[in-house]
């Protein structure tokens, strides 16, 4: 069977136009949407805003494609290629640019400045979103990738109060956990994303600025510089606290083990504080801080989870993308969506002091607004934020066999990632 490229698609399709979003007509809106969500608090929060579609009087039609973002696109990709695009899908990232060349995606200009939505939207986010500047996507929550969970228990085993700051804090407070009796300071799992965030974790950590020239602008000299050896040294800490026995095991294998303080921390992103307390746990049970970062100002991982809308002739679908889109835009809907997984709204007009929100969340949304004031925001490699879809896979190729396999050194890592990307390119 012949792969089915971009550009093949492209020739199947035609040139990708951008049409204004339709006025909605005196139809029922309906929506057709795909999304990987499927499962425990992504599952529960895309269920809570079908409910809410439904209650403004439309029908809501979604398919989840549960697994890794590739067995999503694919389905997309089948989709389009049979000329029956959804009438909007999850999508982020540079994948937003590549793909609103591949089919013919709505202009939401008018409906995003009906809204003020652009005000409330930190640029870097907004650009990802405007691919020829015109809006086809929105964004509709946003999590830091290396945020810190700290089991309270393990904690205690280490006779440790102190939240890490920096790396060597980090490595500082593993060791008091492995020497009080936390039998894997380490709580993450073995996939490749979390591989991945394991390793952009350490670098951006190490060096934002080398974080930014090497994983988004894939700088030669930034990606065989000292700071990705330095970062392939931590990530070899960081895989010797955890269980051997990981292989590619989902983190919420371990957290029953984390919160009776088995083990000790995990790096992740605040969709963890969704899963955790969808299985039952407390937050008391936990604390979240901001990754290490050895400069002193906070570092944020950005992850942003979107809506790409595709263009529909029908009258019920126009209707219900102008609908979904006022949802997605709505700081209520947001409120809601953000609560039920443990993210935080993407405006930035939401105000996280009232309840219903964790110290977590206001942590996060605090280290943002530092981050982005101190120019270390920087995107998410492990979650397809910094690079497209195939370089974004063979670097974690490499990360992730460097993870398992402790014969390889940092030294040969570091020559591995930059052929790797050399050959991706």
């Amino acid at each position: 069977m012949s792969r089915i490229t971009r550009r093949t698609l492209l020739a199947a399709t035609g040139a990708a136009a951008i049409t204004p979003i339709a006025h909605a007509q005196a139809v029922k809106p309906r929506l057709t949407a795909i999304s990987q969500w499927s499962a425990g608090s992504d599952g529960a929060a895309i269920t809570a805003l079908g409910k809410k579609f439904e209650e403004k009087g439309g029908t809501w039609q979604h398919s989840p494609v549960p697994g890794f973002t590739t067995e999503m696109m694919n389905k997309l990709r089948a989709q389009i290629m049979a000329g029956d695009p959804p009438a909007c899908s999850q999508l982020k990232g540079p994948e937003i640019t590549a793909w609103s060349k591949i089919a013919p995606t709505l202009n939401l200009d008018a409906i995003v400045a009906a809204a003020g939505y652009e005000k409330v939207v930190a640029p870097d986010l907004a650009r990802l979103h405007k691919p020829g500047g015109k809006w086809a996507a929105l964004p509709l929550q946003i999590y830091s990738t290396n945020m810190l969970f700290l089991s309270k228990r393990a904690m205690d085993k280490a006779k440790a109060d102190k939240i890490p700051v920096t790396w060597a804090d980090f490595n500082a407070l593993a060791e008091k956990m492995k020497a009080g009796g936390v039998t894997y300071p380490i709580a993450n799992g073995g996939t490749r994303p979390d591989d991945g965030q394991k390793f952009e974790a350490a670098l951006a950590g190490i060096s934002p600025a080398a974080y930014r020239a090497a994983c988004m602008n894939l700088d030669e000299k930034a990606l065989k510089g000292p700071e990705m050896k330095a970062a392939f040294a931590q990530v070899r800490k960081i895989a010797d606290w955890m269980d051997p026995n990981t292989a590619a095991q989902h983190y919420s294998t371990f957290l029953s083990r984390f919160v009776a303080g088995d083990m000790g921390i995990m790096i992740q992103g605040g969709w963890a504080q969704g899963v955790l307390l969808n299985a039952g746990f407390k937050l008391d049970d936990f604390i979240i801080a901001p990754g290490p970062s050895d400069n002193g100002k906070p570092v944020f991982l950005l992850n942003a989870d979107a809506f790409i809308f595709w263009q529909r002739k029908e009258a019920d679908l126009q209707a219900g993308q102008k609908l979904m889109a006022e949802l997605v835009m709505d700081p209520a809907i947001q409120t809601m969506y953000s609560q039920i997984t443990g993210s935080i709204p993407v405006r930035t007009d939401v105000d996280l002091s009232g309840p219903g929100w964790s110290d977590g969340q206001r942590r996060t949304a605090s280290a943002l607004k530092e981050a982005v004031a101190a120019n270390q925001a920087v995107l998410s490699l492990a979650h397809n934020m910094a690079q497209e879809n195939g370089m974004t896979a063979a670097m974690i190729d490499v990360i992730t066999e460097y993870v398992k396999n402790r014969s390889i050194t940092p030294d040969q890592a570091v020559t591995r990632l930059a052929e790797a990307v050399e050959g991706a390119r």
